[in-house]
């Protein structure tokens, strides 16, 4: 351990424990029955995460007392914040009625017909219960329509854990991880993103590619920005090749505006996957799309009777009534007001002010984003770099994608911890539309006295 790291951990990492000492003993509790102590890999943090018991609008209490300012949101699904009344009147209400019919419910129709009017693409709606079950259905799908196997990623976009989105995403290695069958990275290609002349060439001499799938916004809700000039390209590109486009807007559904990403940039593609807010903070996603494409799901009809569809769907939890009603208050209630334009707005004031920060302390590192998130580009290289460099695409991906190390993403996200401000890991976070003005102001103080304390450390050199 050098003098500066030991310096650091006797600073942050000391006051840091001081302050979370019942987080720390759950903590030891979890490492005997949780692989690495935690049940999803963001919350992984040293020397240990936070507990929560308990959270309020755009703030969130720990074991030990502390209150945070949350940027986490449910990891993207709360703009509403927690426990919005409406959302909670609408559950509390349904669950008198029964959370699970095992049948079909009007619920469910309702919650598909206001997706059907806000997002561009939606023709058909099928309901699942997360993101990483939308994208793999929506594999599925493509596949089936086309008749071909080969899907296309993009280098540095995430599309949940299953196999064959689950490897790519950091480099183009085609040696399998662990647990993924090499067939299946065989039927992935994977291309650096944004350039559409790079993905002509990945494709060249070949027709055998059922779909491309990207994050409209970029990788990581824009961690890594894409052009929207891309997304037109893209959209020509697979027209003309009769191949699928798959929106993965998880993230960025209802959330760039009610229309997603797609409504922003007037980019319709085949089939869009939506999670998050979709069920207003309870287990929802769906796949939808257009109906010629969908209807792979649909049964088909025979003189000899009705068989089976292409694709058959199934799933214990699919458009369930209780996360029908979440989502339906929620849409409803951004239809209705201007929460998401807040929400953008307050995190381009808090972008705005975060950078506002660097150029006083004359740290070279870069607060950028678009609509309401934000993310840290700690410029390792020390390079002149500014927000708009990364937002007009000069800045390499991978540059983007390994800004911070694991060691320093821990180390800010620490800082913001005692600043009383809880993070993304990326490191940034996502702004909701109730986040106050003295909820921006805490977050750029304890942005401030992060970098200071790194300073002092000498860890911006």
């Amino acid at each position: 351990m050098n003098e500066k790291t030991s310096t650091f951990e006797s600073k942050i990492l000391k006051t840091y424990s001081a302050e979370t000492p019942t987080s720390a003993k759950l903590f030891q509790r979890s490492q005997t029955i949780f692989p690495s102590g935690v049940t999803h890999q963001s919350r992984d943090l040293k020397p240990h995460p936070i507990f929560v018991n308990r959270a309020e609008g755009s703030h969130k209490w720990d074991v030990d007392g502390r209150k945070y300012v949350d940027y986490f949101g449910g990891h993207g699904a709360l703009i509403l914040g927690h426990n919005h009344p409406v959302v909670q009147e609408a559950v509390r209400e349904q669950v008198s009625r029964g959370v699970h019919y095992g049948a079909s419910h009007e619920l469910e129709l309702e919650w598909a017909e206001v997706v059907k009017s806000v997002i561009p693409s939606a023709e058909k709606v099928r309901f699942t219960v997360t993101g990483t079950e939308a994208t793999h259905l929506a594999l599925r799908v493509a596949r089936a329509y086309t008749g071909k196997a080969k899907v296309v990623r993009l280098a540095t976009h995430f599309h949940g854990w299953h196999d064959h989105v689950a490897f790519g995403k950091d480099s183009v290695s085609k040696s399998p991880p662990p647990g993924i069958l090499q067939e299946i990275v065989d039927n992935i290609l994977v291309c650096p993103p944004g350039d559409i002349s790079q993905l002509t060439r990945l494709c060249e001499n070949r027709d055998d590619v059922a779909a491309v799938i990207l994050e409209p916004t970029g990788a990581t809700f824009g961690k890594v920005p894409l052009l929207p000039q891309f997304l037109s390209d893209v959209r020509e590109w697979t027209s003309q090749r009769g191949i699928v486009l798959i929106f993965d807007e998880v993230i960025s559904g209802f959330r760039c505006s009610l229309g997603g990403a797609q409504g922003v940039y007037g980019v319709t593609p085949d089939l869009t996957t939506l999670a998050k807010i979709l069920g207003g903070g309870y287990p929802g996603a769906a796949l939808v799309g257009r109906a010629e494409v969908m209807n792979v799901m649909d049964y088909q009809k025979k003189k000899t009777g009705t068989v089976s569809p292409l694709v058959t769907h199934y799933g214990t939890y699919n458009g369930g009534p209780v996360s029908a009603s979440a989502g339906i208050a929620t849409l409803n209630f951004l239809r209705s007001t201007d929460t998401i334009e807040t929400a953008n707005r307050n995190g381009a004031r808090l972008r705005q002010e975060m950078n506002s920060i660097i150029r006083q302390l004359g740290c070279d590192w870069s607060v950028y984003g678009d609509f309401s998130a934000f993310h840290v580009f700690a410029n390792p290289d020390h390079e002149s770099i500014g927000p708009e460099d990364i937002m007009e695409g000069r800045i390499d991906s991978w540059k983007l994608r390994s800004s911070t190390s694991i060691d320093l993403q821990h180390k800010i996200r620490l800082g913001f911890l005692c600043g009383g401000v809880d993070i993304m890991p990326w490191p940034g976070g996502l702004v909701s539309g109730i986040h106050t003005q003295e909820d921006l102001a805490k977050t750029a103080e304890a942005f401030e006295n992060t970098l200071k304390m790194l300073a002092e450390e000498g860890m911006l050199e």
